[in-house]
């Protein structure tokens, strides 16, 4: 069959090959074009016959210039891949509305008739969109890769909030926040917070328009959501705001603020924020002190010294630098100007779509234009896919590579999109709404808002299904899903199939051979993703009833997950009830249930129990609860895991909705405590901007030098290096086995798929050179024989494109002869599975041998086992690598997402056989890395350079998320079995812990992060006598890795659990047993290490404490929980020190830093130095510092990447050291320079430029390059030793900090809100706030999701790791941040007043102020800040610890509590131990899902 105007280098199959042959005769006659026709970024674009399988980022990102929209996830889940859809309204005519979209699920054939806007369409570094400028000012993007997606999706709700009749912008923050516009764009780095603080900017800041008040309807309120009105008839395009041709039109203008206020400084405490001042201006100008630097002309015009002044060019940095004003940063915005938009393209006005067909012998799309189409395509061919959003069906084909040889796109066909909904009294009158199949959700969810506004009560179908709408997916998934899709895959957990069948909705189909006809909903799923729907029918409408006016029921629905935001269900339900005339009797119950089974189901046994029987009293609700005990026994082995926890909910959300209809009916005596969902409120915040130690560049707040660049897409990450001549792509071959014996590997039907050119494997390297290790070489590089975990590489094929070697890689065939699979840390004690650790700590007693003694002579000693499961990395940018070989000499240039060159360039130079002087591994910035690109990166560049150096091609490689969650690690799962002894005061005397981590299959960095882990097991605590062992488990997981804290915060969760207990055994206050025991200057820690005048917890503490109102939260949390009206909720507030020890502890050859500066004879400097940009805002602080020394301009230094062939020997870029090694580094090169300079600038005079000084120092022969070196002075413990007068430090020095954090839980479901988190960090002299700033809150939201949401699980019979993406692993959202989070730096500038308290009275006197950091031999006497905030972030959970402790208390339960990590809904919820808790336990043994700590 042969398509219609494909081009001619396309191979057309014959009508016999093609699985749709009787789809020919309608391709003639009614699909005569393959040309997809649209506008992107306002130029129009026709393609021909495409790539059938391309999505819209597969073609995006194939065009040179358009590398900002990033893939991150591939499902649709973290919104790296947003752009704009902007497009004519469907709903009002002469409209357009803009709508965010994951271009990595949107099927290319969707962008007919559109206009597709990308990053780059919105502004550039020159000439940024205020939404990019504002980002990169307030300091929003530090990695960048999820940086253009999130602007994106701010731009969409930017470009719909502007009122077109108002001439207003109906912004406030609630629809930046609470209206779901961010809920499908994940970040990893910043915690969330300034990107929310930037876009707060356009309500807030003058945008050259009126704004709408909070208090006034916003967008999604009255005026309607994504939409802008346009009037054709007076112009001729869609800008917003006029067209730029309109004679009458103009831009309205308002003269920029700014508001000064007069600060006594001299007077301030540690305990006031001064957050930076911010306004709108249209002149940006910045001191020249800092940027503008100049640069001489060429050497050959300027021989005569009279001409030295001449200029060449200048510079400046990215992002303009704030001015200060006493040391507080002030920040000016350029005005947003709706007239400079985009246009929606004039032509498309006029666009007729027609019908299209396009694809090849695997894959035809088509597109028809009406439903009359349709329904003949599908009588023609019933096993047609239908595709509107493509949310599931592209997953499906991403993940599960499904095969829909014919895929129709219908998304565009008017009857199937258009609602009409009627008005006034017909409105009144109806008894149902047709929805029509096809409207998008977000549309959707704005029509069920607007019907139930109109008629109250008669439409609680339509609120409770806005309800569930409104936590569907992410707002892109939302702006193209429809529910017909959601009613068509059949899923158990749906959100609207227990609605529909609540409500006794039916759905309209028409088919050719039966026309239309109407279909009760509740017999539509049959089966596990299985409906009863004929083969060739299509959903035209799904009809959902208005209630009687006089009806005297509710209807109400409710959905449990383990976030709330963009996550499907583990339990939903939507519930209707009937009483008789006198609210008596039950005439009618529904009580339909999602995710209880494996599909759809009602709780018919309890609906059976419940008719007739009296509502209002307890014995229906104890009867309800019974019942659905019945109707839902799970059984522990039941597919999905959570059994208790799900028959939990289905009891609680009954619960709750007996409660709920109690009180709208207006029956008495029922308490409302139960009804209220937790919500969460609108952020705030402040950051203390205020810095008296700033210098002319050190210590101010400079944004990224890169932020700009990563805001507009410009910044370059590896996969958007552009396309080398003849570069072949990787696709991994990976094992599906956790442990067996390689029988056979058939590459055979790989090599003879499309495009495939060869593979490597074992046999492509010698056996010495396969076995590589960071630490330890213990591990292959490809499987030899035997496989150790599922996901171990055996190889790996390249072809043409990436999609055909992912295709190829799953082609290759592998036998295998299953062996035992030891998994958890439990089964590897049994088994005795550890790698060699010897490692011990001794203090004290232990030294001694006499820890026995010490424990019979203490008042109460406890013991317990205690456990936190491991953590995701999940940096947005996944392993990548570009191996470029070169002619001559085996050299290569190796370009690597990787946090250690050093090691690449090593193993590189291994598997290739060439000297490392041949290899140059190279990065520029990673997208995130966190630890898990430090070691784990290395096998993939390692697999490119073999196959590059076989075929002698350049070769790519970029995991998918599945794939880098399956192979690189995480953090290590830990267990703790401990004992500790104490005093009846809470006088912690002896603690004996054997720790145990999940090394995986080889031991990567796992022994070490025991070691830190043991280091920190004190914590802040002072111990006389510690005995502590660790063991290194061996299991068949993927090797764990590097992870921010490594090792650390587990060990100080232990001990805070520790703490814990020992505070409710013996009833003492929690924050009383925390001071009592803290370390004071002179002890020493288990590896004695003395505490030195650098320790600062008790004044951070204190400032804390001050700032927080510590002491009255903390009361009012307890007069909460004691209210009777809040027996459904209960509070928690924790306050947790924590140090964090500076340096390599266990590798001392890292503690090095070196760098390369070198000054060009025209006045410019190149950097390079040792560490890698992953986010951190490295390159920022070390050109701030090398600007400082050199006394320059920032712009005049210039780091254009890290590479082997500058820096030699480099450290890892780890352990939060990269600012101590190569700042001290870049110090030393540039005192060198300056040395060199000394007598040119005294001959110059001082205020003389780099250019005059360079060229004359180059006239002199001077050398203008220096090599700088650091290493780490003092410190080199060695491990056994127990002398503290022998014993060196382990740690240069601490990084301190205070947390304070407050929750609320809601006992019936688990899910909890972060109501306030306030930090204190002590950084010392910061060289940069602003990135401290966001290495703190980073961290803390990194942390959080550490101890609450982000659980790790894996398939309990085949060892498969289940959580490996966004539609399973749950990192912190938007939505998740504390609601008021407050975050200050440590300064010395006066004393706090002391408001004194029995329990916080720092031994009843002030702290002292803390001492100058200048002692510190530091670069800037600064401190790394990297991993130490993380731990923070257990201050979520010790305080959801003390609201369950409360939940307990009430319910009776004397047990002691046990509450490992994560502390997931879950956890929560059956925690509470109340009686639901009790009735749905279920027997022991293993399910489906486990984790393995």
């Amino acid at each position: 069959m042969a398509l219609p105007s494909t081009p001619k280098s396309v191979s057309h199959p014959s009508s016999s090959t093609f699985p749709a042959e009787s789809l020919t005769p309608l391709i003639g006659l009614t699909y005569t074009s393959s040309d997809i026709t649209f506008y992107l970024n306002a130029k129009r674009v026709t393609l021909n016959n495409p790539n059938p399988h391309w999505t819209l980022l597969d073609y995006i990102r194939a065009q040179p210039t358009l590398k900002g929209t990033k893939l991150g996830c591939g499902e649709g889940g973290c919104g790296a891949c947003t752009v704009v859809l902007q497009t004519r309204s469907t709903r009002q005519r002469n409209s357009i509305v803009h709508r965010a979209i994951n271009a990595c699920l949107f099927p290319l054939v969707g962008v007919d008739g559109k206009h597709i806007i990308t990053i780059e369409g919105i502004g550039n570094v020159e000439n940024p969109h205020p939404l990019q400028e504002r980002i990169a000012k307030l300091h929003g993007s530090q990695c960048g890769f999820c940086t253009p997606g999130i602007v994106m999706s701010l731009y969409a709700l930017v470009r719909n909030s502007w009122d077109q009749e108002r001439k207003k912008f109906v912004l406030s923050e609630k629809d930046i926040e609470s209206e779901g516009h961010l809920d499908g764009n994940l970040c990893r780095c910043t915690g969330y917070k300034p990107i929310l603080e930037a876009a707060k900017t356009f309500v807030k800041e003058d945008l050259e328009g009126e704004v709408a008040e909070d208090g006034e309807e916003g967008y999604g309120g009255k005026v309607d959501e994504e939409r802008e009105l346009v009037q054709i008839s007076n112009r001729i395009c869609g800008r917003r705001g006029g067209c730029c041709q309109d004679p009458q039109f103009s831009c309205p203008t308002t003269p920029a603020t700014s508001v000064t206020t007069t600060i006594p400084f001299a007077k301030l405490s540690d305990s006031v924020s001064l957050p930076a001042r911010v306004d709108t201006t249209k002149k940006l100008q910045e001191s020249s002190v800092i940027s503008g630097a100049t640069y001489a002309k060429p050497i050959k015009s300027r021989e005569d010294r009279h001409n030295a002044m001449d200029i060449k060019t200048e510079s400046a940095v990215d992002t303009l630098i704030p001015a200060s004003d006493h040391g507080i940063p002030q920040i000016k915005f350029k005005p947003y100007t709706p007239c400079s938009e985009l246009i929606f393209p004039p032509a498309l006005w006029k666009y007729e779509s027609k019908p299209l067909c396009y694809g090849n012998e695997e894959k035809i799309w088509f597109r028809p234009t009406t439903l009359d189409q349709l329904v003949e395509l599908k009588s023609v061919y019933p096993s047609a896919k239908l595709v509107c959003g493509a949310t599931e069906v592209q997953v499906e084909v991403r993940f599960k590579h499904s095969d829909y040889s014919v895929a129709v796109y219908i998304a565009d066909i008017p009857e199937l999109r258009e609602t009409s909904v009627p008005s006034g009294p017909a409105l009144q009158r109806s008894t149902h709404i047709l929805i029509a199949a096809n409207m998008p959700l977000t549309e959707l969810e704005e029509m069920c808002k607007d019907v139930y506004s109109k008629i109250g009560r008669r439409a609680m179908a339509f609120e409770a299904l806005r309800k569930q709408i409104r936590y569907f997916g992410g707002r892109q998934v939302r702006n193209v899903a429809s529910l017909a899709g959601n009613i068509a895959t059949a899923s158990p957990i749906s959100d609207a199939n227990p609605i529909l069948t609540a409500v006794d909705a039916s759905i309209i189909v028409r088919s050719k051979s039966r026309g239309a006809i109407t279909i009760p909903f509740e017999g539509i799923p049959t089966a596990y993703r299985t409906t009863c729907l004929p083969a060739d029918a299509i959903i035209t409408y799904i009809r959902i009833p208005l209630i009687p006016v006089r009806w005297k029921g509710v209807i109400k629905a409710y959905k449990q997950a383990k976030r709330k935001e963009d996550d499907v269900a583990i339990v939903n339900a939507a519930f209707q009830i009937r009483l008789d005339e006198k609210y008596d009797l039950v005439e009618d119950i529904r009580l339909i249930y999602g995710g209880m089974a494996q599909t759809t189901k009602e709780a018919s046994k309890t609906r059976k129990s419940l008719l007739g029987k009296k509502w209002f009293g307890t014995e229906s609700l104890e009867a309800g609860l019974s019942a659905i005990c019945q109707d839902f026994d799970l059984q522990l082995s039941v597919p999905g895991g959570m059994a208790h926890y799900r028959k939990a909910l289905a009891l609680s959300l009954f619960f709750r909705f007996w409660h709920e209809s109690m009180a709208e009916l207006g029956l008495s005596g029922v308490g409302t405590e139960a009804i209220e969902e937790i919500q969460r409120r609108i952020s705030s915040g402040v950051r203390d901007d205020y810095n008296p130690h700033q210098q002319r560049i050190v210590g101010k707040q400079i944004p990224q030098l890169s932020a700009l660049k990563q805001c507009t897409g410009e910044a370059e990450f590896i996969d958007d290096i552009p396309k080398q001549d003849r570069e072949l792509f990787g696709g991994l071959v990976i094992s599906s086995k956790a442990h067996a014996k390689l029988i056979n590997v058939n590459w055979t039907p790989a090599l003879e798929m499309p495009g495939v050119i060869g593979y490597v494997d074992k046999s492509s390297i010698s056996k010495d050179a396969n076995i590589w290790g960071s630490v330890h070489k213990d591990e292959p590089f490809f499987a030899d024989g035997e496989v150790f975990y599922h996901g171990q590489v055996i190889g790996m094929v390249y072809a043409e494109t990436a999609l055909e070697a992912r295709a190829a890689a799953r082609a290759v065939k592998v036998e295998y002869e299953e062996l035992t699979a030891i998994r958890t840390i439990d089964e590897a004690i049994e088994a005795k599975s550890f790698f060699k650790h010897s490692k011990e700590l001794k203090k004290g007693a232990a030294i001694h041998g006499r820890m026995e003694e010490v424990f019979e002579e203490c008042d109460r000693p406890l013991t317990g086992t205690t456990r936190i499961g491991g953590q995701e990395h999940f940096y947005l940018e996944t392993n990548s690598a570009l191996v470029i070989p070169h002619g001559e000499d085996g050299s290569m240039e190796v370009w690597s997402s990787t946090q250690n060159t050093m090691e690449t360039q090593e193993f590189v130079s291994q598997v290739t056989g060439v000297p490392s002087s041949r290899i140059n591994a190279r990065v520029k910035r990673m997208g995130g890395a966190f630890g898990g690109k430090e070691s784990r990166s290395v096998p993939f560049a390692c697999y490119v350079a073999i196959a590059a150096k076989k075929e002698k091609r350049p070769m790519r490689i970029m995991l998918t998320r599945d794939e880098d969650m399956l192979l690189t690690g995480q953090r290590h799962p830990f267990q703790a079995r401990w004992k500790v002894g104490v005093s009846t005061e809470g006088k912690i005397i002896a603690l004996d812990v054997d720790l145990y981590n999940n090394a995986g299959f080889s031991q990567d960095m796992s022994g070490a992060v025991m070691d830190r882990c043991m280091t920190h097991i004190d914590s802040c605590y002072e111990i006389p006598n510690v005995f502590l062992r660790g063991y290194v488990c061996k299991t068949n997981l993927h090797s764990n890795t590097a992870f921010r804290g490594f090792g650390a915060p587990q060990g100080m969760y232990f001990t805070e659990t520790i703490m814990s207990n020992i505070a409710e055994t013996l009833n003492i206050d929690i924050d009383e047993l925390r001071r009592k025991n803290l370390y004071k200057v002179g002890d020493r820690t288990p590896f004695f290490q003395k505490i030195d005048d650098d320790w600062h917890i008790p004044a951070l503490r204190h400032q804390t404490i001050l700032s927080s109102d510590y002491e009255a939260r903390k009361k009012a949390v307890a007069d909460f929980n004691a209210s009777k009206f809040n027996r459904f909720k209960k509070r928690g507030i924790s306050l947790i020190p924590t140090k964090f020890g500076l340096s390599f502890a266990t590798a001392l050859h890292l503690n090095q830093g070196a760098a390369y500066v070198k000054i060009y004879h025209d006045g410019s400097i190149l950097l390079h130095h040792s560490g890698t940009e992953m986010g951190q805002g490295l390159y920022t602080k070390m050109a701030q510092v090398a600007a400082q020394e050199l006394g320059v301009e920032l712009d005049a230094i210039f780091t254009p990447e890290s590479q082997t062939y500058q820096i030699a020997n480099a450290s890892p870029t780890a352990a939060s050291s990269g600012s101590d090694l190569n700042g001290m580094a870049v110090k030393d090169a540039c005192s060198i320079l300056n040395e060199r300079l000394r007598p040119y600038r005294d001959k110059l005079g001082k205020d003389a430029m780099m250019k005059d000084v360079a060229h004359a120092a180059y006239l002199d022969r001077v050398n203008l390059a220096a090599n700088g070196f650091y290493k780490v002075p003092r410190i080199g413990y060695e491990w056994g030793c127990t002398d503290a007068d022998v014993a060196k430090p382990m740690y240069y020095y601490f990084t301190q900090g205070v947390g304070c954090s407050e929750v609320e839980l809601d006992l019936l479901t688990g899910g909890h809100v972060v109501r306030r988190t306030d930090l204190v960090m002590d950084v010392g002299h910061s060289i940069n706030p602003a990135i401290d700033y966001g290495q703190i809150e980073g961290a803390f939201v990194q942390g959080m999701g550490l101890f609450t949401t982000e659980e790790s699980l894996w398939n309990s019979s085949t060892s498969q790791l289940r959580t490996c993406g966004t539609g399973t692993y749950k990192i912190p959202t938007f939505s998740s941040i504390p609601e008021v989070f407050n975050v200050s730096l440590l300064r010395h500038d006066t004393l706090i007043p002391l408001k004194t308290s029995p329990s916080h009275s720092s031994q009843g006197k002030n702290p002292e102020p803390p001492k100058s950091w200048k002692s510190l031999g530091t670069i800037n006497s600064s401190k790394g800040i990297g991993e130490p905030p993380l731990f923070l972030g257990a201050t979520v959970f010790f305080a959801l610890r003390e609201a369950v402790l409360a939940a307990r208390k009430m319910n009776g339960v004397k047990e002691p509590l046990v509450l490992d990590s994560p502390a997931t809904a879950e956890r929560l919820r059956l925690a509470v131990e109340d009686e639901i808790v009790k009735m749905t336990k279920v027997g022991k043994g293993t399910g489906e899902l486990m984790g393995v700590a």
